[in-house]
């Protein structure tokens, strides 16, 4: 075989490998058990056989992440390793993963992986990286956060086999035992990198994140098809019912900004609180509020270089720096699963207009509800349907997925239905609402659907180049910004009909 040596961007040494065909390529897309989602993955998976077909070669094995086993935690890609290598490691040179957006030129992405040796272990992407340290990465690299890149999912991401198959070792050997599953993309490579033992992310310039037509993206063996879907007229406003979570201590703090932002795009919108006030006004649903969370965690005291917090006798989350704000910020919003579940019911009553859609938010969550009308035109609310922002708790040992509730949990009206149906309950009124409900959702057997565009915490907690994509739905927390010209930045549109970077009725994806 004739090799040509190479200088990729970090300067290591690399070959040529002109004799990799595309079979042995595994494409693997991130897809979900929902419809729209699923169809969404099967067009990607035509696309990229009609490719392979018209380029007369062997078609590669193209797998949908949903699809393989019954784990619910599949989506956390680690636990499948041993699943991937073996299968695929002994015939097979690469593993490719997709997210559903991504668009793929096989023959640019097939000269791109030819650059690089496949007998040697890499761990291929478009890098990010963080500005500051953030709570959604436990504050990791805190002394120069820039330091650590991880993959963007949406350019695609690649392992060659020889890497596949020490990880595939080590997860049979070691079990995972991280609890929480936050921020996937960080952690996959967190675990790669592990403390320098492994490889770190090789940046590769053809895995872009460039608009599918963008002149820019001309070299690009990866491209973004758009920015979000419209799969036809956007919901109506009457058709979503808004309940927004707050407390008494709130009402003069957070609420004003709810009013100042995005309350004037809901049609039907309620104040759930723990004190009546007419002049928001407030309904209080008989649940107390409780800061029974805040108390344990600010008695929990901070030793050396790992620091936790403490949630029902199990560590939140461990950090390597000192957190620069109350322990009270890194837990979930204080509980209140009795408040969420009085929302669930009185929605399904008499008590409130009959809408295909709930919007369950906190006080201090930022959202566009236009973008959002937009998104669930794509959703069956005939269909048990979760979505937000997916988090996932113990998914290495058989755990459950959850919507994170700052960012806002939206239910179809038959998911809610089936929720209140079954013996499912909170364990105290003061429990994490979000993450008993994803424990009900795995109970019953029904999917949590993810979307990138609903945030948990501020922009700046996010990557500035993951962030230049997105059209984003939400963000949360007040905290050490101006939540007004926060929303006015990152969520206001300028018309109601049209929002930013041409998101509007003629991208429409008719599914």
């Amino acid at each position: 075989m004739k090799c040509l040596e190479l200088q990729n961007q970090d300067s290591e040494e690399v070959l040529y490998d002109s004799q990799l065909d595309l079979q042995e390529i595994v494409f693997v897309i991130q897809s979900q058990s929902n419809s729209f989602h699923m169809s969404w993955a099967e067009r990607q998976r035509a696309d990229l056989l009609q490719q392979t077909q018209s380029l007369t070669q062997t078609p590669p094995p193209v797998l949908l992440l949903h699809s393989l086993t019954d784990n619910e935690g599949d989506w956390s890609i680690l636990p499948l390793l041993p699943y991937f290598s073996s299968l695929f490691g002994k015939n097979s040179s690469w593993l490719v993963f997709l997210e559903e957006e991504t668009n793929v030129k096989v023959t640019k992405l097939l000269q791109a992986l030819r650059k690089f040796d496949r007998r040697k272990e890499w761990f291929l992407g478009k890098p990010l990286h963080d500005e500051e340290s953030t709570i959604i990465h436990h504050y990791a690299f805190a002394e120069n956060p820039s330091i650590f890149k991880y993959p963007d999912f949406s350019a695609a991401w690649a392992l060659s086999i020889p890497l596949l198959d020490r990880l595939a070792n080590k997860v049979r050997d070691d079990p995972l035992k991280s609890d929480f599953t936050i921020d996937l993309k960080h952690e996959v490579a967190l675990y790669i990198w592990e403390n320098g033992q492994g490889p770190r992310l090789t940046a590769v310039p053809e895995l872009c994140t460039e608009p599918e037509h963008s002149p820019t993206a001309q070299h690009c063996a990866t491209t973004l098809r758009r920015p979000a879907p419209l799969c036809g007229e956007p919901v109506k406003k009457e058709d979503i019912f808004v309940a927004v979570k707050t407390c008494k201590k709130f009402h003069s703090e957070r609420v004003p900004v709810v009013k100042k932002t995005w309350e004037r795009e809901a049609s039907l919108l309620e104040y759930y609180s723990d004190h009546t006030d007419p002049s928001i006004p407030t309904i209080d649903l008989g649940v107390p509020n409780t800061e029974r969370d805040q108390v344990q965690a600010m008695e929990m005291p901070w030793h050396g270089e790992v620091r936790g917090v403490v949630i029902e006798g199990r560590i939140f989350c461990s950090l390597l720096a000192p957190p620069p704000e109350p322990y009270m910020h890194f837990l979930p919003q204080r509980g209140h699963c009795g408040k969420t579940f009085a929302i669930l019911e009185r929605y399904i009553s008499d008590a409130v207009p009959k809408t295909s859609w709930l919007l369950v938010v906190d006080d201090d969550t930022l959202i566009s509800l236009p973008r959002l009308h937009m998104l669930l035109s794509c959703y069956d609310p005939s269909e048990p349907v979760c979505l937000g922002e997916r988090y996932g708790y113990g998914l290495g040992q058989g755990g459950y997925s959850y919507i994170t509730g700052g960012g806002g949990m939206v239910f179809s009206r038959a998911a809610v239905v089936r929720l209140l149906a079954s013996d499912c309950k909170c364990y105290s009124n003061d429990a994490p609402d979000d993450m008993v409900l994803g424990m009900c959702l795995n109970a019953l057997g029904l999917p949590v659907t993810h979307s990138s565009l609903f945030h948990q915490a501020r922009p700046e907690d996010y990557s500035r180049d993951f962030l230049a994509h997105q059209v984003p739905i939400s963000f949360h927390k007040h905290w050490n910004i101006d939540p007004v010209a926060v929303f006015n930045r990152w969520l206001k549109d300028e018309s109601m009909s049209t929002s930013p970077h041409g998101l509007n009725k003629s991208t429409k994806e008719e599914l």
